[in-house]
């Protein structure tokens, strides 16, 4: 047992020092000018597929990585920390391989996991709508089967999609039965599907490397044999995604406040006033202890949430982790890029420095997976 933990514990060293030497390689040098131009870093994303990053919590024998979630969201908060963008789509893309992973056929998996997890086909998730995002009890699109011709026709619109028009498939919650939480099922969708259409992508303030838009889907035919799960069992996979999504969330938060304090500390050590480094004055020194205190207790909640989920821990506990983990690291998040852009003064607020930018990425952290209102209301139920 002791020989096996030992190999265990040297293959995550190797692992987080691949994901180091990546993101050294292929994330930091392409962040800045990708933002700039809003282009989505595809082949990025394949380099990682390449390299095992992209499938890490899903099984071996489909081509994943048999590691616990724990060891994932380490990899995220590396990634996060030299482009968020990067990590969110790595996070996108592991959620779409959720669905069928745990909920599909032994067919289904065999036919459409190892090129998912392998980063050659690109996921996506069709949740929210105008009028159902926190709420999906509402969702509007509807999937009516016709078993003669063994397709459902789907009508309707998913805002919000991340992954828009760069995905090769997506994951569509919809109403094949009833209203309430037990009509919704989920269907996979390619992207070259008849009557399925990426609409305008939306001019977001941060993060603007990876798409997001509405996925129209105007009497779009998806076959039968390309539903996930049983009927009416959309809900039930939407709450694991949400568990799953708002922890690589919380772990992207870490990694991204993780570089605003880097750059917040490394910028006060060479900046002098008054004759010494501003990082020696007790304002800002107080200032970076404070970041650094916050950012350590969200990894630990981050980290406590993940043993949750890999321990088996009852859907109500994973739940309240979750939540509480990502609506405690985005706030951080959130609280540290602005601290950080206070510490550089008005160099802070100006592109010379990342840090800007990073505030900017922080905002839509606290929005995404849920926002952090909805995160208050899921830990109060749970007391």
């Amino acid at each position: 047992m002791a020989d096996s933990t030992y190999e265990q514990a040297d293959e995550v060293r190797d692992l987080l020092a691949l994901a180091e030497e990546l993101a050294e390689k292929e994330l930091a040098p392409n962040a800045d000018d990708f933002e700039a131009r809003s282009v989505f870093p595809r082949e990025i994303l394949r380099t990682l597929g390449r390299s095992g990053l992209l499938g890490l919590p899903y099984p071996v024998s489909y081509g994943g990585g048999g590691q616990s979630y724990e060891v994932y969201l380490s990899v995220l908060e590396i990634l996060a920390k030299r482009w968020l963008a990067v990590a969110q789509s790595v996070n996108i893309h592991v959620l779409s391989c959720y669905p069928l992973a745990h909920y599909g056929t032994e067919r289904q998996r065999e036919q459409w996991l190892p090129g998912m997890l392998g980063g050659e086909r690109l996921g996506a998730n069709c949740i929210s709508e105008a009028e159902a995002g926190s709420d999906i009890a509402a969702i509007a699109c509807t999937a009516r089967q016709d078993p003669d011709a063994g397709h459902y026709t789907v009508n309707g619109a998913k805002a919000w999609t991340s992954h828009a028009g760069a995905a090769d498939h997506y994951n569509v919650f919809c109403r094949t039965g009833g209203p309430g939480v037990r009509g919704l099922s989920v269907l996979l969708a390619d992207a070259g599907t008849p009557g399925l259409h990426v609409l305008g992508l939306e001019k977001k303030m941060g993060v603007r490397s990876s798409p997001t838009a509405t996925v129209a889907l105007d009497g779009a035919r998806i076959a039968a044999e390309r539903l996930i799960g049983r009927p009416g069992k959309g809900f039930l996979i939407a709450t694991g995604l949400f568990d799953r999504g708002r922890l690589g969330i919380a772990a992207c938060a870490v990694g991204l406040a993780s570089a605003a304090l880097d750059h917040a500390v490394a910028y006060t050590r060479t900046r002098h006033q008054f004759g010494r480094p501003v990082a020696d004055f007790q304002g800002l020194a107080f200032l970076l202890a404070d970041m650094s205190t916050q950012i350590a207790a969200a990894r630990a909640l981050v980290r406590d949430a993940a043993r949750a989920l890999d321990s088996g821990a009852s859907a109500s506990a994973v739940t309240a982790a979750a939540a509480r983990a990502k609506l405690f690291a985005t706030d951080t998040a959130m609280r540290v890029t602005t601290d950080a852009v206070q510490a550089l003064g008005a160099y802070g607020y100006v592109q010379d420095h990342p840090v800007e930018r990073w505030m900017r990425e922080a905002k839509l952290l606290q929005i995404i997976e849920g926002t952090n209102q909805i995160q208050r209301v899921v830990i109060a139920r749970s007391l």
